[in-house]
């Protein structure tokens, strides 16, 4: 009797964790697109990697000392080193993709970009994480690389191949995804929060000093002015809250559940882009847009099945 009292109960709380995951991803991904909204109101006037490096110079700070206070020296510790490795550098590799790109073009268009993040983790986890992927899933994914490219169009026949940074962002961001859910549990939250900026931060000061010494003029970096300053030390915040949000999110149910929340970056992304950048989507970018969306929710359905 007791075992079929504790089933429900069981199924209960795992759906609770479910739930409780799903929103705590929507909080983190709505987060991130606050923060890439201030980005955006720099223009350009410095390098993507060195506003990144800036922005996670401070987070690592930051985190550091609220870690400090909160566990003392024990608090810092590595463990998986590897994994820690993978997220720091996925994190990278997406900060210095996404933020050139929203220089370049719409935020609404690179955010939508990003959205094939769930079929990318579904791909790139059968191919890592050993995990089954379905026919649906595959064709999920086919829908979603067109509507990429129905969105691009525009801004590649603008940019060239600059236009594919979102895509390269995409896939750190679906790196980290699935490195979140190996380190999930190997420390508290605080710690992989530090961690992921610590790593992140040289990695991403390595970047800005190989690009400026390149020679390469959009590349080059001065001394930041107080606008630059301010923004990258507020989004060092947000952007901390949002990572944590999403950790959170990952340590409660998984990878794949996540992922689909993203979505809610775009209603955020164009109503930031409309408002404050006079960035008005077109209808065919739009459609991309929905098609990815489309392909997402029907890859997340078929998950919960």
């Amino acid at each position: 009797m007791s075992n079929k009292r504790s089933s429900p109960t069981a199924a209960s709380a795992a759906q609770h964790d479910v739930a409780a995951g799903m929103l705590f991803a929507l909080a983190g991904f709505a987060c991130l697109s606050v923060g890439d909204g201030l980005i955006k109101s720099l223009g350009g006037s410095w390098p993507g990697s060195a506003v990144a490096a800036l922005r996670y110079a401070f987070g690592a700070l930051g985190l550091g000392a609220i870690l400090f206070l909160k566990e003392g020296r024990a608090g810092f510790r590595l463990p998986l080193p590897w994994v820690q490795l993978a997220r720091g550098f996925s994190v990278a590799l997406a900060t210095i993709a996404f933020f050139s790109s929203i220089f370049l073009m719409p935020l609404a268009s690179a955010t939508a970009i990003q959205f094939i993040s769930p079929m990318l983790t579904a791909l790139l986890s059968a191919v890592f994480l050993r995990e089954p992927i379905s026919r649906g899933a595959l064709l999920a994914s086919l829908l979603a690389f067109v509507g990429v490219i129905i969105v691009l169009r525009p801004s590649f026949v603008d940019l060239g191949w600059v236009a594919l940074m979102p895509l390269v962002a995409a896939i750190g961001m679906s790196w980290l995804m699935m490195a979140n859910r190996q380190a999930s549990g190997s420390g508290s939250v605080l710690l992989m929060q530090f961690l992921i900026a610590a790593i992140a931060a040289p990695i991403l000061i390595a970047a800005t000093a190989i690009g400026h010494f390149s020679g390469f003029e959009p590349l080059q970096v001065g001394w930041p002015d107080d606008h630059t300053i301010m923004v990258c030390a507020t989004v060092a915040i947000t952007a901390s809250v949002a990572h944590m949000l999403i950790y959170i999110a990952t340590d409660r149910s998984s990878a794949a559940t996540v992922a689909p929340m993203v979505y809610v970056q775009i209603l955020v992304a164009i109503a930031i882009g409309v408002i404050f950048y006079q960035d008005y989507p077109d209808q065919i970018a739009m459609a991309g847009t929905a098609l990815i969306i489309a392909s997402g929710l029907y890859l997340w359905s078929r998950g919960r099945a």
